[in-house]
């Protein structure tokens, strides 16, 4: 089976890679010509753990590949990936849709056969609908289907080759049954062990999509909310969280209380989710909620370091760790240090900053004030307070002592609660962190 994908950003790159690993003929293609020579030339854009051996594998046995042009892409496949982008639209945070439409009608001018076109890019609920109304009349052979996807940054190829479940949305007639019998022969390693498939229509695809990911952020404001209430009340969110993610009806996951939710996904998500209810007359108050909770939680985390310096940063040194929004990525895009960092800085603090994987991309982000480091200990040598925004693993590894030993301060806040409170207090910090007492 011969498929291409039309994006080679996150989504595209590894459902590309994960194809192939399927044993399906993967044409990738990009408008950005260098992204495809870097690929061609094996280097990887993204940090992915695992991503640059899978699409190395194979590129080696020739099942994936990188056309210079979608028309070199097209000869043969049964069907077509939409992986680009759909970014927040400014001025009102509905999904961009220019990319996905006019890449469909690229697919279809250029498509010699009959094809499944796919919508892998998150897009609101009827534009599946307004894909058909695009490629039908220029042509008539081609079948519109939703298979949304849910990989998470940093487990991506895990969530691709053991997903929850696999949605496929489809029109309900004869195009939507060539569709999904596309789909199913696609996705036939799933079935061998047992993925749950969801065929459904093409909108209830599409708002399954945008419900998960909103479901998910309302948990983590859920959470630090309560983080909150527990810092009042004397008491400790993280029992808090398994005396209630014991519950199997609630679930032990996205109950970590932290400095908010970021990336690539849940921000834009949320917004368009609830920008597409109120332009259909259903409003969704605990998504818009959600927004304001996590928008406020962002800002409120610089307010609590400057509280914790006694209500004067200027001319301190705060060292930040981690910058990227979770562990395991190199993703930097709504990240709560962009909201963190100006602030310290607008504030008169000297940040210097260190995050094993985005400090590429960290360079053209953050304040021009801003100092990057070229290690953890590097960015906390005689820093008056220390932040952990980020909670990659080798900055669970160093010791208390050893932190309090290179600082010159002593406070360290602490936004994933990641070190254990006593001992952070036994080395001698001024140590805060989120909804313990």
């Amino acid at each position: 089976m011969k498929i291409a994908i039309l994006g080679a950003g996150y989504v595209g790159l590894v459902s590309g890679a994960c194809f192939a690993e399927f044993g399906v003929q993967v044409a990738l293609v990009d408008k950005d010509a260098s992204k495809i020579a870097a690929l061609r030339e094996g280097r990887i854009p993204i940090y992915e753990p695992g991503l640059d051996k899978l699409v190395a594998d194979n590129v080696r046995d020739g099942r994936l590949t990188f056309p210079d042009t979608l028309e070199d892409a097209m000869e043969g496949v049964e069907a077509v990936f939409l992986a680009v982008g759909t970014p927040s639209r400014r001025g009102d945070g509905h999904a961009d849709l220019t990319y996905v439409f006019t890449a469909a009608e690229q697919v279809a001018r250029a498509a010699t056969r009959p094809l499944t076109l796919v919508t892998k890019s998150t897009v609101p609920v009827g534009t599946g609908r307004r894909l058909i109304e695009l490629v039908r009349p220029i042509n008539p052979d081609i079948t519109v289907a939703s298979n949304p996807e849910f990989l998470r940054e940093g487990a991506a190829i895990g969530d691709f080759m053991r997903p929850d479940r696999v949605v496929l949305g489809t029109e309900d007639n004869e195009h939507g049954q060539r569709a999904l019998e596309t789909l199913r022969r696609l996705y036939r390693p799933l079935y061998l062990i047992e993925t749950p498939i969801v065929a459904t229509s093409l909108e209830t695809a599409e708002i399954i999509k945008y419900a998960a990911n909103s479901f998910l952020a309302m948990k983590i404001s859920f959470i630090n909310e309560v983080a909150d209430l527990c810092e009042a009340a004397g008491a400790d969110v993280h029992d808090v969280a398994r005396g209630i993610g014991l519950d199997g009806r609630i679930g032990r996951k996205f109950l970590h209380p932290g400095p908010g939710y970021g990336g690539s996904c849940f921000p834009k998500d949320t917004l368009a989710f609830a920008r597409t209810a109120v332009d259909l007359g259903t409003p969704l108050r605990l998504v818009e909620t959600t927004i304001a909770v996590n928008d406020a939680r962002k800002e409120d985390m610089a307010r609590r370091v400057i509280a914790a310096m006694g209500g004067d940063v200027r001319g301190k040194r705060i060292a930040v760790l981690g910058l990227a929004f979770k562990p395991e990525t190199d993703d930097i895009r709504d990240a709560p240090s962009l909201v963190v960092l100006p602030a310290l800085a607008a504030a008169g603090a000297s940040v210097v900053a260190y995050d094993p994987q985005s400090m590429g991309f960290a360079r053209q982000a953050y304040p021009a004030s801003t100092e990057f480091a070229p290690s953890a200990m590097a960015a906390l040598a005689d820093a008056d307070a220390a932040v952990l925004l980020t909670e990659w693993n080798e900055f669970r590894a160093l010791p208390p002592d050893r932190l309090k030993a290179v600082m010159r301060g002593d406070v360290f806040c602490d936004f994933r609660n990641v070190y254990d409170r006593k001992s952070m207090i036994e080395a001698g910090f001024k140590y805060t962190s989120i909804g313990r007492p």
